[in-house]
């Protein structure tokens, strides 16, 4: 048992990150990198900084893309088309440990900011690339934005109705973008420590979310046939669906064999002949008649409430969950059970965030930092690396910095 005394630190102390990015994949990619310990420099435009401070003003004036991915960062704005904002950059580089950059296609290369210029010149850095279909092939130049990633790599034409295919509710691509990002940040630091060199990291939307469809692209490969889109239900398991009850909400429920079935049939639909009856015995027999299993469940649950519902699945042994909005996920009595809210300062006070989902048991908790204001570090960053005051107020009298 680690003792107080021994708390480890968070595994990332000491580490450097110097970050060129906006939007949600460099930026979330880079917040973990600062959850767990690594200083994060953030630099921004001059003219508005990272264009994902704009999105909304939902998070008290604030925009709730950026909340979400930039805490914990210091925030220096600079003009990198001017060969001295350019300088300033490189000068952080320098002494960093891992350098990221999520800009247009080519823009980075333009600038000697991209992953293969800068690893020549610091052998010990870690430099991640992430762009839309990568450094080549005939789409590295096309634009990505999250839904159009989700189209190109097939997420929407699995996710839906069978009449309508929809895209994923949360920036998939993104997320699948930055968290390979990371992982791939973590894995050249640990082959760092064992033969000095860092090395590029290059990450590519389109091949991030393509890898996350691995079930339904196997699927369809080996099995020639694409998954039916189902709604909430699933492609080849029944029941496994959201049915509403007698107060206005919805249970999920999913019956992984035919064993939980029988349970089902006797201690929940009150029906135990239908759990023998070949015509629903067998998972291949229930999907075939998918419409009618639904109903005799629909038709159980209907009259319960959703505690009760719940309460009866839970004690047939049956996998089920409620069907949550997001302010009820904001109140999710398991989450307040195991204290994973944490309050963060930002420029217009202490906003509630999730603690990060890696938990380090026996060691300093994440670092959950403050969410910066555009340019608000400017000052302290040029500081430490050598500008005087009169030096850093002619740059931003230039409009090289803010």
């Amino acid at each position: 048992m680690i003792h107080l005394m021994d708390q480890l630190p968070l595994p990332l102390e000491g580490i450097t990150v110097v970050a060129v990015e906006q939007a949600v994949a460099a930026p979330f990619a880079t917040r973990q990198l600062a959850d767990l310990g690594a200083r994060v420099i953030k630099v921004e435009r001059i003219d508005g900084g990272d264009f994902a401070r704009g999105y909304d003003t939902a998070a008290g004036g604030l925009a709730s893309h950026f909340v979400w991915c930039n805490r914990g960062k210091e925030s220096i704005a600079l003009d990198l088309k001017d060969p001295r904002g350019l300088d300033l950059v490189r000068r952080l580089i320098a002494d960093a440990d891992v350098f990221v950059q999520n800009l247009a296609q080519g823009a980075a290369a333009r600038l000697g900011l991209d992953a293969a210029a800068l690893c020549a010149a610091h052998p010990r850095l870690v430099a991640v690339d992430i762009s839309g279909y990568g450094a080549s092939g005939p789409y590295a130049d096309k634009r990505a934005y999250d839904m159009l990633m989700q189209c190109e790599a097939g997420l929407v034409s699995v996710t839906g109705t069978p009449g309508q295919p929809v895209k994923a509710g949360i920036p998939a691509a993104d997320i699948a973008a930055g968290m390979y990002a990371f992982s791939g940040v973590l894995a050249a630091l640990v082959r760092r420590g064992a033969t000095g060199r860092g090395g590029p990291v290059e990450v590519s939307m389109l091949e991030a979310l393509a890898e996350w469809m691995g079930h339904p692209l196997h699927h369809t490969m080996h099995g020639g046939t694409a998954p039916a889109r189902t709604g909430l239900a699933h492609a080849v398991i029944a029941p496994y669906d959201a049915y509403p009850t007698a107060d206005g909400g919805r249970v999920l429920l999913s019956v992984q064999n035919d064993r939980e079935w029988r349970r089902l049939a006797e201690q929940v639909l009150g029906r135990p002949e239908v759990g023998t009856d070949p015509a629903y015995a067998t998972n291949a027999a229930r999907v075939a008649r998918r419409e009618r299993t639904d109903a005799l469940v629909a038709k159980a649950l209907g009259v319960l409430d959703t505690d009760e519902a719940l309460a009866r699945l839970e004690g047939a042994g049956i996998a089920c969950a409620r069907l949550r909005d997001l302010r009820e996920l904001a109140e999710h009595p398991q989450l307040a059970a195991r204290q994973r809210w944490r309050e963060v300062d930002s420029p217009v006070g202490p906003l509630r965030a999730l603690l990060p989902p890696i938990t380090l048991p026996g060691g300093a908790e994440a670092r959950m930092g403050a969410v910066p204001a555009l340019g608000e570090h400017t000052g302290a960053v040029l500081r430490a690396v050598g500008m005087t005051d009169d030096e850093i107020a002619a740059l931003r009298r230039d409009g090289v910095a803010a």
